[in-house]
């Protein structure tokens, strides 16, 4: 149920059998967090100054932040309501952009005037939401401003004509920025717009998928970035000035959103892998995009089932929070969750996640009954070779598992690094890797590692791709170890069987060291339960969340629980469990692990007998797998 401080409208259950969501929760969930915002803003109401930790950008930068993206998600429910609203929310977002780009209120500390537009800076993100803000709402907001003031909006937005972004997504907030000046006459470069739209191309690597800037950087800003905005410039641009761009980025988005669904689980969580995860909602842009530009592959039942689904899972746990505001975090505050770049307003990127209220309340996506998400249907296997990724989801838990071989947010080239949510060889939508860094360094769940003599864990840095395809997928990773001038290589091969994962690690490492894996880590808000005994570990929570690992194939009968505190999105206590093998053989070595992530009951013993792992007796390398319902695999 929604947290009592948040009124929502009664549940329809006709309309909305699986969520009860109708677009009335949505204007709801849209004014709750709007009106919330007031006690937080400047006088003049040109920036929102919220609670919490700062950004890397400042105290200013981040109150710019908090109008930008609290205006994204006004002007959608401005527009999309056709200006019948309370007339108070249009007055505080006109107000303030007439005092935001008063040059004599200010700009420091005491002051609510904009910083101006510098190359790379901060302001160029959220000038694109002001951008497309000023956009949908020009007959209720632009088009009824002084004329001066137009002139000081177009004058802050012309710092972006001729300036130089960072080269990923943010390509693309030069791109929505300056057609919003072609669009209201004003000067801009045709050829950043035209530079900025060719470069996404150089990203495209197919069936849907871009990565964001150079290198491997697959996650949600596919989605809510890469797609986003192509389709918003073309709103601006329209059908004569799109230069025929519009159709290919609707064909791509369509391509994405085959397989985007796959991604929520039956409780509407999305999947918890990558940066930025504070934006909670906005996973579900894309999906509201592809309504609105018309080009989606979805039934109009499946897209709201899915946004309402997402939408109503993060209200059940409490967001927005009892102030009605979006904390740092992925549930509550938690901070490992972010980003140095993000600060107290970041969250409200969420805005992006109310795309949908654009649409009429007449269209198919609101009147007609909500569709099954494909967890819901049948056990699902997904291969998305593009990123590198298996995805399997399992209806009768519901639960949905990423497998990771291909995306590690690294250059192509150069030093590496690495983070815990991209390194990872697995994520769902009912875990999330323990990210905080006393965890992070120690790097035990979803790992393989080779241990130096002194406890110092390898890391998995830059990912190299072998093969996606059907249930099976693997990659390579050079490991580090102390000590040691050279790289060490692990192949990992991962192969699906309903819920459970057959992980095949190929090592080459020094003799005499410790290899170990870990499962997923489960967490809750009082404590996880666990057992172990050899060659097998387990960790649950209260909700029966089911973590497990069983060592099939070369592993001793080592096996252990590592516990953190506060080290993960989903609770303050969590817990991972894990083998170990020590004294590796000189060169290579073959170790076999069935990895479960379950709400069903687990006996790992069982498990341990029930599967047969060999290896081909002419190549070690080799390794037969038979299942209990007769099933084989050779890797």
């Amino acid at each position: 149920m929604p947290a009592p401080h948040l009124s929502l409208p009664p549940t329809d259950r006709v309309l909305s059998p699986l969520t009860g969501w109708t677009r009335a929760h949505w204007e709801a969930l849209a004014d709750r967090q709007l009106e919330a915002l007031v006690p937080y803003a400047t006088p003049g109401f040109a920036q929102y100054r919220l609670p919490g930790r700062a950004s890397w950008s400042g105290v200013v930068s981040d109150g710019l932040e908090g109008f930008a993206r609290s205006f994204l998600l006004a002007s959608f429910r401005i527009a999309g309501a056709g200006g019948d609203v309370d007339p108070r929310l249009v007055e505080r977002y006109a107000q303030g952009l007439t005092t935001g780009t008063d040059r004599r209120r200010g700009t420091g500390l005491d002051g609510e005037a904009w910083p101006e537009l510098t190359d790379c800076s901060q302001q160029m993100v959220e000038a694109a939401s002001i951008a497309i803000g000023l956009h949908e709402t020009r007959p209720w907001i632009w088009d009824k401003l002084d004329s001066r003031v137009q002139e000081r909006i177009v004058d802050w937005f012309s710092g972006f004509v001729g300036g130089r972004t960072w080269d990923n997504n943010w390509r693309l907030f030069q791109v929505v920025s300056e057609q919003f000046l072609a669009s209201v006459g004003a000067p801009h470069s045709q050829e950043d717009i035209d530079g900025g739209l060719d470069r996404i191309e150089d990203w495209y690597v197919g069936d849907g998928w871009y990565t964001d800037g150079d290198g491997r950087n697959f996650d949600y800003y596919i989605g809510w970035a890469m797609h986003l905005y192509p389709l918003l410039w073309a709103r601006m641009a329209g059908p004569d000035g799109d230069g025929g761009r519009a159709k290919v980025y609707r064909e791509r988005l369509s391509q994405f959103l085959t397989t985007y669904p796959h991604f929520f689980g039956g409780d509407g969580a999305p999947v918890h892998q990558g940066r930025s995860l504070t934006y909670r909602f906005a996973a579900t842009a894309p999906v509201w995009m592809g309504a609105l530009a018309d080009c989606t592959p979805l039934e109009p039942g499946l897209t709201r089932r899915l946004a309402s689904g997402t939408a109503r899972h993060f209200v059940e746990r409490g967001v927005p929070d009892e102030r009605g505001l979006l904390p740092l975090g992925w549930y509550g505050t938690f901070l490992p969750t972010t980003q140095p770049y993000s600060g107290p307003a970041s969250p409200y990127w969420a805005s992006k996640g109310f795309l949908g209220l654009l649409l009429p309340a007449d269209h198919p996506v609101w009147t007609e009954r909500e569709a099954q998400l494909p967890v819901e249907k049948s056990e699902q296997y997904t291969a998305l070779p593009a990123p590198g990724w298996l995805l399997h989801g399992t209806p009768h838990d519901g639960i949905v598992r990423l497998i990771n071989h291909g995306s590690d947010h690294n250059p192509l080239e150069g030093p590496a690094t690495d983070d815990p949510h991209y390194a990872k060889l697995a994520y769902s939508t009912a875990t999330a890797p323990e990210s905080a860094p006393h965890a992070w360094q120690r790097t035990v769940d979803n790992h393989v590692a080779l241990i130096a003599e002194d406890g110092t864990p390898s890391r998995r840095r830059r990912i190299h791709p072998i093969s996606c395809e059907g249930r099976v997928a693997s990659s390579r990773h050079d490991a580090q170890l102390p000590g040691f001038d050279k790289e060490f290589p692990i192949e990992s091969t991962t192969v699906l069987h309903g819920p459970w994962e057959i992980r095949v690690h190929r090592v080459q490492a020094p003799e005499g060291v410790t290899v170990r894996e870990g499962g997923y880590a489960v967490a809750d808000e009082t404590s996880v339960h666990a057992e172990r005994g050899p060659g097998w570990a387990l960790t649950r929570t209260e909700s029966g969340v089911t973590s497990a690992v069983v060592a099939l194939h070369g592993w001793d009968e080592e096996s252990g629980i590592a516990r953190e505190v506060e080290a993960n999105a989903y609770g303050p206590h969590s817990a991972t469990p894990y083998l170990r093998s020590t004294g590796h053989p000189t060169g290579s070595g073959v170790h076999v692990t069935l990895a479960v992530l379950t709400r069903d009951v687990v006996h790992p013993q069982a498990l341990r007998e029930s599967i047969s792992c060999v290896t081909d007796p002419g190549d070690a390398r080799q390794v037969r797998i038979t299942f209990p319902d007769g099933g084989t695999v050779t890797v």
